[in-house]
C-alpha cells in the first residue's frame, strides 16, 4: 500500500557528505557527554530499596509519588503491582541511610495520606545486582549487533553489513548521549527500548538495501550508476517508510503522554530511536555502503560462458 508515489529520484547521494558531517558531529558529542556525564542509572543498577505495599481502595500513584518525593527522593518508581491496591515502590539507595530507615521513612510518609496502608513486603537490591543487570544488558547488546552483522553479511554483502552496523551503533550512541546529556534516568526499561530500536533500524536498512538489489539486478537501471541506484532505492521506499515510522511513533507518542512514569523515558527512547534510525537509513547507512565502494558486481556474480570446443585446441 502506497500513500503517495514519487516519480523523480531524490539525490539523497549528492548531499550525503553534508549529512554525515551533521552526524559526525553529533555522533561526537553524545560520545563525549557519555564520558563527561555519564549515564543517570535507576535502582535497577545502581541499587536501593524495594518496597510493595497494600491498599483497602486502588491506590492513587500520583499522590505516593508526590509524599516520596517530598521526603527528598529525586527518582523513585510507583507503579501498580498485580491488582490495583498493590503498589510497588523503588527507592534509590542513599548515603548512610539503610533499607529500614528508608522503609519507615516511607511508611510513615504514606500512612499520614492513609492509615490503612499495609506494608506487604520490603527487599534490599544489592550494587552486586545491578553490576550483574548491567554486564548482561552489554551482553545481550553484543549479542543482537553480532548477530546483525552475520545475518546481513550472509543475506548481502559485507559492505552492507558494516554500513549498517555503524549506522545502528550511530542511532544508539546518540539515545545513549541525550540520556547523558538531560540525566534521565537509565533503567532496565530504556535498556529494553534500545534493543528494540536496534532491530527497528536494522529492519529499515533491509528494506532499503533489498531496493538496492533489486535495482542493480533490474536491465531497467543497468545504465544508473551506484549513487543514482541508492537514491533509486530510497526514494522508492519513502512510502512505505511514512507508513510504517508513522504509525509506530504515533503509538509510542501514546505510550509517551498515557503511559504514566513507567513507559516515558521507554517511549522517550523508542522516539529518539525512531528519528535518528530514519535519518541513519538514508544518510548513513546507504552513503557508507555507496563509500566502501558498492556495485552491481557485489551483488550479481557473472555468468560463466561455456567453453563450446569442451577446452579442445583447435
Amino acid at each position: 500500500m502506497e500513500f503517495f508515489r514519487i516519480k523523480k529520484d531524490i539525490p539523497f547521494m549528492r548531499h550525503a557528505l553534508i549529512f554525515n558531517a551533521i552526524s559526525a558531529l553529533t555522533f561526537v558529542a553524545a560520545v563525549f557527554f557519555l564520558f563527561s556525564k555519564g549515564l543517570h542509572f535507576s535502582i535497577e543498577f545502581t541499587g536501593g530499596t524495594v518496597m510493595e505495599v497494600a491498599y483497602n481502595k486502588p491506590a492513587d500513584l500520583e499522590k505516593i509519588r508526590k509524599s516520596i518525593e517530598g521526603l527528598g527522593y529525586r527518582d523513585t518508581l510507583v507503579q501498580s503491582f498485580g491488582t490495583a491496591q498493590d503498589v510497588m515502590i523503588r527507592l534509590p539507595a542513599q548515603a548512610g541511610v539503610n533499607a529500614s530507615q528508608q522503609t519507615e521513612k516511607v511508611n510513615a510518609a504514606l500512612k499520614a495520606d492513609d492509615p490503612d496502608v499495609r506494608l506487604q513486603r520490603v527487599e534490599f537490591v544489592g550494587p552486586q545486582v545491578g553490576d550483574e543487570l548491567a554486564h548482561d544488558g552489554l551482553l545481550a547488546l553484543g549479542m543482537v549487533v553480532l548477530g546483525i552483522v552475520i545475518y546481513l553479511a550472509f543475506r548481502f554483502e559485507w559492505k552492507f553489513a558494516v554500513a549498517a552496523v555503524i549506522a545502528n551503533l550511530h542511532d544508539i550512541i546518540i539515545i545513549l548521549g541525550f540520556f547523558a546529556f538531560f540525566q534521565w534516568e537509565f533503567s532496565l526499561t530504556v535498556l529494553a527500548a534500545i534493543l528494540a530500536v536496534l532491530g527497528y533500524s536494522v529492519n529499515e536498512s533491509v528494506v532499503v538495501f533489498d531496493r538496492v538489489r533489486e535495482a542493480f539486478r533490474d536491465r531497467r537501471f543497468g545504465k544508473l550508476s551506484p549513487p543514482e541506484v541508492l537514491n533509486h532505492a530510497i526514494t522508492s521506499t519513502m512510502s512505505r517508510t511514512v507508513i510504517t515510522h508513522g504509525s509506530t511513533e504515533m503509538m509510542v507518542l501514546a505510550m509517551f503522554f498515557f503511559g504514566g512514569p513507567t513507559l516515558h523515558y521507554f517511549a522517550l527512547a523508542l522516539t529518539i530511536g525512531i528519528l535518528f534510525g530514519i535519518y541513519s537509513s538514508v544518510f548513513v547507512a546507504a552513503a557508507l555502503a555507496m563509500w566502501l565502494g558498492v556495485k552491481r558486481e557485489d551483488l550479481i556474480k557473472p555468468v560463466k560462458v561455456k567453453d563450446e570446443n569442451g577446452g579442445a585446441v583447435v
